[in-house]
């Protein structure tokens, strides 16, 4: 991959869609992790106004840490970069608690958490006439579905959505994104004891990636070595699941002949 010339195109498409959809700029959430790092990098280098938002709830420390080092970096390479820090988790304890308390499982409070925070990107957003830009790669939004539906799965644009993890960190290499933030283990930044995507999907992106591949171009299954039968098994299982959040709304057509 020629990392300038993607990062140039990626840039150029942003720009071009904010000029022609009339819109002043980006909103993009910060969460500490890699791909809300180059996606808000990516913002920025087009020259118009980013609106990059911290939103804690019950956050690791570490992942707010990494978070604010990151938008800082942002504001002292770009004149174009603000900030806010919007604190959620009195909101996110106002919903738990109005919630019946049998319905609180684990992912269903983590989905709440991505929803809250879809809401106040909106918020920012609808106010200052601005897009929302999307965090998720190739794996999530095509391959697994890791992400939350009307959660972070609800944006405008998805600047990084045709690129593979592996394409993400190297863009962030070549952009110089804080160190700290291409060391860590990525994470949706969805729990608050800072468990990792690997821990929650079981695979590391670089075996998903490879999963992918493997479906795209399939051979031989009875040559694979065990644990990549056991990282295809994830994949394909979590594709299967996750079709609703990658595929269309389903619409009912109501019949001409019963109209």
């Amino acid at each position: 991959m020629e990392n300038q010339k993607v990062i140039a195109h990626i840039v150029d498409w942003l720009k071009q869609y904010s000029e022609q959809s009339r819109t002043s700029g980006f909103v993009i959430g910060i969460s500490g992790g890699i791909d809300s790092a180059v996606t808000s990098t990516l913002c920025a280098k087009t020259g118009k106004p980013v609106i990059c938002l911290n939103m804690p709830i019950h956050q690791h420390k570490a992942e707010y840490d990494r978070g604010h080092e990151h938008i800082d970096w942002l504001k002292k390479n770009f004149d174009n970069v603000t900030s806010h820090e919007v604190e959620l988790t009195k909101t996110f304890q106002s919903v738990s608690d109005a919630l019946p308390a049998d319905i609180q499982d684990w992912l269903t409070m983590a989905n709440t958490r991505s929803r809250l925070r879809m809401t106040t990107l909106y918020a920012f957003a609808c106010h200052y006439k601005m897009l929302v830009a999307g965090t998720g790669n190739k794996v999530e939004d095509f391959g697994i579905g890791f992400f939350t539906k009307y959660g972070d799965g609800g944006v405008d644009v998805s600047p990084i959505a045709d690129l593979m993890k592996s394409e993400v960190f190297a863009l962030a290499k070549e952009m110089g994104v804080v160190t700290s933030i291409q060391a860590a283990k990525p994470t949706d930044g969805l729990f608050a004891d800072a468990r990792s995507d690997e821990d929650q999907i079981g695979a590391t992106y670089d075996e998903l990636e490879w999963a992918m591949n493997f479906i795209a171009n399939p051979h031989d299954f009875t040559l694979l070595s065990d644990r990549k039968k056991i990282v295809l098994d994830i994949y394909t299982r979590m594709n299967k699941a996750n079709q609703h959040k990658m595929n269309p709304i389903p619409v009912c057509v109501i019949p001409a002949e019963i109209r």
